[in-house]
């Protein structure tokens, strides 16, 4: 018992040393971190360790079981969501919540959210829709939660993911005439040639998914993906970022690095941005 003790101060110890090491840092000095973090999970899934994930996984839920209570409870997520619609002129604009990697042309579409979780939860934006917020809370390992809200006839630029350490789930809420005509879409080019190249121009040869109604997909971001809404009605999904599934040694590193990022001084940043203020 006494050692089990130590070895826990000892990780702490570690844990609360690096996160002030990291606090010290420039911005250029946190994505050099995260990009060799990312490189050791590109390497681990390289050589192995865990599965590559295909453009879309539709049969999630023996890895991912929480998941089912999620679209278990659509239609209370479906009712929150429709009223605050009635409003939706106060939702947050992505643009305006630090999302550098996806800066530029991807921000430039219609893109608004009410975010749940940004690894903590945002207790004022959860009073707004407390149901889904409630069900969202029985769900483990979610870091990232948000109605991710796209307006009639937008657009949203091939871009790439920012970490490797999660995946990502998306359910469809108010998808416009259930997609019956496939205006609402997802691509992602999986392809590990066309990644390396590092050409938005190949997001051509990915495959696309239509959202539906209370159906769920999961998706490795850090793939090249575009999105769009043809319709000419606004289209809602609940985002989530999920901790991959991986070796316990890998699935323990992926904590300890969620769990610094998480309280580092822009993701604060992002979850004040993130608040509503109606």
């Amino acid at each position: 018992m006494m050692t089990l003790l130590i070895l826990v101060g000892i990780l702490l110890a570690i844990v609360f040393g690096v996160r002030r090491y990291v606090a010290s840092l420039d911005s250029q000095q946190k994505t050099a971190i995260k990009d060799g973090i990312n490189e050791v999970f590109v390497r681990a899934e390289r050589e192995g360790r865990f599965p590559r994930h295909p453009a879309f996984e539709t049969d999630y839920l023996r890895d991912y079981p929480g998941l089912q209570k999620i679209e278990e409870n659509y239609s209370v997520i479906r009712e929150e969501c429709e009223a605050l619609m009635q409003r939706r002129e106060n939702l947050v604009p992505m643009a305006s919540l630090g999302g550098g990697y996806t800066a530029g042309d991807t921000h430039s579409a219609q893109w608004t959210t009410l975010m749940f979780k940004s690894g903590q939860f945002i207790e004022e934006n959860c009073e707004l829709a407390p149901r889904t917020a409630a069900v969202l809370r029985g769900v483990p390992r979610v870091y990232t939660a948000f109605f991710s809200v796209l307006e009639p006839n937008q657009h949203i630029q091939p871009h790439y993911g920012y970490y490797k350490g999660f995946i990502r789930y998306h359910m469809g809420v108010m998808v416009p005439r259930n997609n019956a005509d496939e205006c609402c879409w997802i691509r992602v080019n999986a392809d590990p040639d066309d990644n390396a190249a590092d050409d938005k121009g190949l997001i051509d040869r990915g495959e696309r998914y239509f959202w539906h109604d209370g159906e769920g997909v999961m998706l490795d971001d850090t793939f090249m993906h575009e999105a769009a809404n043809d319709s000419d009605e606004v289209r809602v999904i609940l985002f989530l970022d999920v901790a991959r599934r991986m070796p316990w040694y890998l699935d323990l590193f992926n904590r300890l690095v969620l769990f610094v990022i998480h309280r580092e001084a822009s993701v604060r940043r992002i979850r004040e941005a993130a608040r509503i203020k109606l």
